[in-house]
C-alpha cells in the first residue's frame, strides 16, 4: 500500500474534489493507497481570512474521512521574522512541519493546492511531488503566466504535468505529464478573435482589459483544470501500483531512471 502525506491550503472546491477523488478510487478498489494525514498551513482561526467557510468544509471533509488533520499557521508563526527575513522565516517554518509531520510514515508526498512554498530542507528530505500547469518544456510561472505565455506564443498545444519538489522551484524533474490541442474545434474561432483584437491593441493592454474572463485564455483554462485531477489521480495510481517510484530525486522504472517523464495522455483523455 502506498502512504500518502496530503500537502493541502484548503481554499475551495478544487481542494475538496482532489481528496474526494483519491477516496473515491481508493474505497472502489482502484488504488491501493492510505493518506497518511493532511497537512494545512492555516489553522482557520486568523483573521482576516476571506477562505474561512470554504476552509472549514475542507476541514470536515478530513475528519469525516478519519484522517489525521495537522495544522500550522504560517500567518501566526513568528510574523515579524517573516517581515524581516523570509529565507530564515521559511526555513523555520519548515522545521516545524517537520516535526508535526515526521512521526507519520508516509512514502510520497502530495501538494494538492499547497500554496506556501516549500524550503529547502524539507523538499530535501521528502519526496513530494507538485503540479504544474504546463507541457516538460513549456513556460514557467503561475497557470496565468503560462496561459498568457502561450497565447503570445501563438502555440499550437498546452498541457499538464506533475513534477518532483525540489529546492528550485517548479523546475524539479517532470514525472508524468498530458498534452492536448488548442488548435482546431473550439479553438479556431477564438484565435481568430484575439487576432482581431491584437490589430488595434497589445496584448498586455487586453490582459489588462479582460484579464481571465478573455475568451480564448478562459477556453484555455478550462482545457487545462478538467486534466488536472485525473492526471494527480493517474500518477498517484503508477505510484501505488508500483509501475514507477522515485530514487534520488528521479522517476524510476523497472530500475532504470527515465530520461523523459510518462506520458499519460491517453489514460487521462479516457477519465475525463
Amino acid at each position: 500500500m502506498l502512504r500518502l502525506g496530503w500537502f493541502s491550503t484548503g481554499r475551495g472546491p478544487g481542494s475538496r474534489n482532489l481528496l474526494k477523488e483519491v477516496m473515491d478510487k481508493k474505497e472502489q478498489g482502484l488504488i491501493d493507497v492510505e493518506i497518511a494525514f493532511v497537512f494545512c498551513n492555516w489553522s482557520n482561526e486568523e483573521e482576516p481570512n476571506p477562505r474561512k467557510e470554504q476552509r472549514g468544509m475542507f476541514f470536515d471533509m478530513v475528519r469525516g474521512y478519519g484522517i489525521p488533520l495537522i495544522t500550522l499557521s504560517w500567518k501566526e508563526l513568528l510574523p515579524e521574522l517573516r517581515r524581516i527575513d523570509e529565507r530564515a522565516w521559511r526555513a523555520e517554518y519548515g522545521k516545524r512541519l517537520r516535526e508535526a509531520t515526521g512521526g507519520y510514515d508516509f512514502d510520497i508526498g502530495v501538494l494538492a493546492g499547497y500554496m506556501l512554498w516549500m524550503d529547502d530542507e524539507t523538499c530535501r528530505a521528502y519526496d513530494m511531488i507538485n503540479l504544474h500547469p504546463a507541457l516538460p518544456d513549456g513556460p514557467k510561472g503561475t497557470w496565468e503566466e503560462v496561459i498568457w505565455t502561450l497565447i503570445r506564443e501563438k502555440a499550437d498545444e498546452h498541457g499538464i504535468m506533475t513534477h518532483i519538489c525540489t529546492e528550485e522551484w517548479d523546475r524539479g524533474s517532470a514525472l508524468t505529464y498530458c498534452r492536448f490541442p488548442i488548435r482546431g474545434r473550439g479553438f479556431d474561432r477564438l484565435w481568430k478573435e484575439m487576432e482581431r483584437k491584437l490589430i488595434s491593441s497589445e496584448l498586455e493592454d487586453i490582459i489588462s482589459r479582460e484579464g481571465t474572463d478573455e475568451p480564448l485564455f478562459r477556453k484555455i483554462r478550462e482545457e487545462g483544470s478538467k486534466r488536472e485531477l485525473p492526471l494527480i489521480v493517474s500518477t498517484i495510481g503508477l505510484f501505488a501500483d508500483g509501475k514507477v517510484r522515485i530514487e534520488n530525486k528521479k522517476l524510476v522504472v523497472d530500475g532504470k531512471v527515465l530520461e523523459r517523464p510518462y506520458d499519460i495522455t491517453s489514460e487521462v483523455d479516457r477519465m475525463i
